[in-house]
């Protein structure tokens, strides 16, 4: 039997049962889900999908992340709310792929694990099996691993085998109805030029479970820890000089009062340059290079090469700025006497997770 996976969260619980129930089946994983966007939080949902099949003793195929003819599909069901159509040829779509998987692999039957999910409709994906059946002449078998409790066992695997919890279900589109009902941004959407692995994203959750598998490779404990903190993202901000923009770095949490200010330099003391506006804060290129021990040539080089999340905010307390202060920090190539600064950014509650490795190493 060919088993369409969507995520380790759902696919562990239910490949488990399904080992109980079809004691005598082959199991062969299929992975497709070109739904899931970004293409960082597909390669993390992988990642842990292969770690999950891997202790499972189940082969895992990855199909093909043909995310363009997903958008072709859904196109014009962008509003479609959780459930609705959207989902429905969503379904269609990766179960048909899943079924012809199955045909090619010499499997008559096969199954998804979104079937488990309770944020999907088990009738949905019913018609979906029937009508690919109907078309390839397969056989879709329906499970019901939810009902009598199966939620919360499948909650209590989750938590044993530390699975990664993605909060939604991985469409675009979901995810944007998502948090315009929370009142949040869409963090997963933004990546810096710089390729800054910043708290809480995608990309710093990637690390952590490529280390923890390295970690089980070297049979060395540990726990994924959660904890929440103020996370930040900046949107957008430049600097003016004499009516023209310059290169400039505006660091983390840096936010002005009303995103735009006019400011004159009052007063320099140890390389640092006290605006008369906001609490801002300006150092030269110079200054940043002995305070970190970098190399940078002039701000350009900077802003596309970036600093990590640590260098960001020791540069912020090498000028007086603790870990609660959101005065803006600004490294420019020469620090001007004038100038104008926008910055649209925007703080917020978060939850961030960390590796405690527990050989006290």
């Amino acid at each position: 039997m060919l088993v369409h996976i969507c995520c380790s969260v759902d696919s562990h619980f239910f490949l488990e049962r399904l080992k109980r129930e079809f004691p005598d089946e082959e199991l062969v994983g299929f992975f497709y889900d070109p739904n899931i966007h970004p293409y960082s939080e597909y390669r993390l949902r992988l990642l842990d999908v292969q770690r999950s099949c891997k202790k499972l003793g189940i082969p895992l195929i990855e199909g093909e992340y043909d995310y363009e003819s997903w958008l072709q599909a859904v196109r014009g069901l962008e509003n479609e709310p959780e459930k609705g159509e959207r989902c429905m040829v969503c379904f269609d779509k990766r179960l048909k792929v899943a079924a012809k998987k199955a045909k090619e692999l010499g499997h008559q039957r096969y199954t998804t694990t979104l079937l488990v999910s309770p944020l999907k409709s088990q009738e949905q994906l019913k018609r979906s099996g029937a009508e690919v059946d109907k078309e390839l002449g397969t056989q879709f078998v329906f499970v019901d691993y939810r009902s009598g409790g199966g939620t919360q066992e499948q909650a209590r695997v989750t938590k044993e085998e530390q699975l990664y919890r993605q909060d939604y279900c991985g469409c675009l589109f979901g995810l944007s109805q998502q948090r315009a009902k929370q009142e949040v941004i869409m963090d997963e959407m933004i990546e810096p030029v710089t390729r800054q692995i910043l708290p809480g994203s995608i990309q710093e959750r990637l690390e952590l479970y490529t280390e923890r598998m390295e970690l089980e490779e070297n049979e060395i404990e540990y726990r994924i820890l959660r904890h929440r903190f103020l996370n930040y993202r900046l949107l957008r901000g430049f600097v003016r000089v004499e009516k023209q923009v310059v290169p400039s770095y505006i660091t983390l949490y840096s936010l002005l009062r009303r995103d735009y200010a006019k400011a004159r330099v009052e007063f320099e003391a140890d390389g640092v340059a006290y605006a008369n506006r906001d609490e801002i804060r300006v150092i030269d290129l110079q200054k940043l290079n002995s305070t970190l021990g970098t190399r940078f040539e002039n701000v350009k080089e900077l802003y596309f090469q970036g600093l990590s999340f640590t260098q960001e905010l020791s540069l912020r307390q090498s000028v007086g700025l603790g870990e609660c202060d959101l005065s803006p920090l600004i490294v420019l190539d020469k620090i001007p006497q004038r100038f104008e600064i926008y910055i649209h950014a925007t703080t917020y509650k978060d939850v961030r997770e960390k590796l405690l490795r527990m050989d006290n190493a």
